[in-house]
């Protein structure tokens, strides 16, 4: 779905970010891979998965809140002179569950600085290299939480619903350029990012779940692909949910 097609996707080395990569390359795309450090490993196994799929995996490390180093990491990927046809926006932080009253406002600054301001400036800079060409698509991975205030903290899901409202103006204003800009909305999914929440809860999620079981990476970033490609050409601004049917249960979490 993706031959010719050359994508950069944050957050490339782990969770849902390692399965849209890996999805990315089974479909054929030239992958510039972002990473916040260098990893000798995720590199070894880069080298594996180019000869497994006939794809090209270009390791770019930079950490999002540093804006110097951000800068140095899109001339980087410009050196290359490939157009940008997909952006994903998949990198991002997850706080420890606190409820309103007791969440540290520097723990929401810290969330909005990660999750919202460095995203929002990394794709101004993809964004105009893509308005060049008058083409282009952007994925943002957001949240359930985002649409239904709940099993997260505060400040993620106020981030992750800005997130959502910066899409959406961002659709209306790149769409004249023919950019598409749509975000994936993920219910739980087990990762390492949420391997030290507290279980029980977790499981008191199911209740809510239509399908009776939680999401795999490798679903979230189907949907992911099916965004980025033309077979979406005529889908932007939307949220699209991939929750397994989830609504919130009737319980104080």
């Amino acid at each position: 779905m993706l031959t010719g097609k050359c994508a950069v996707i944050t957050g490339a080395n782990r969770g849902i970010g390692r399965a849209i990569l890996e999805v990315f390359a089974k479909n054929k795309a030239f992958i510039f891979a972002c990473a916040r450090k260098k990893n000798p490993e995720f590199e070894q196994e880069m080298r594996v998965l180019e000869e497994e799929t006939g794809c090209k995996v270009v390791e770019i490390y930079f950490d999002l809140t540093d804006a110097e180093g951000m800068k140095e990491a899109v001339k980087e990927i410009r050196s290359y002179k490939r157009d940008i046809d997909i952006l994903v926006n998949n990198a991002g932080v997850l706080s420890a569950y606190r409820n309103f009253s007791m969440m540290p406002i520097q723990e929401v600054r810290q969330t909005f600085e990660v999750d919202f301001f460095a995203q929002m400036e990394f794709t101004q800079y993809i964004a105009r290299l893509m308005q060049r060409k008058r083409k282009g698509s952007i994925v943002y991975i957001s949240s359930i939480a985002s649409l239904d205030g709940f099993f997260s903290s505060y400040d993620y899901v106020a981030c992750k619903a800005a997130v959502n409202a910066a899409m959406k103006q961002q659709a209306r204003e790149l769409g004249q350029c023919g950019i598409r800009v749509n975000a994936v909305a993920p219910g739980i999914v087990r990762t390492d990012m949420i391997k030290d929440s507290n279980e029980e809860n977790l499981e008191s999620i199911l209740d809510a779940v239509m399908l009776k079981r939680f999401g795999t990476a490798e679903e979230i970033a189907n949907a992911v692909l099916f965004l980025g490609s033309d077979m979406a050409s005529y889908i932007t601004g939307q949220v699209l949910r991939v929750d397994g049917g989830t609504n919130p249960p009737k319980s104080v979490w």
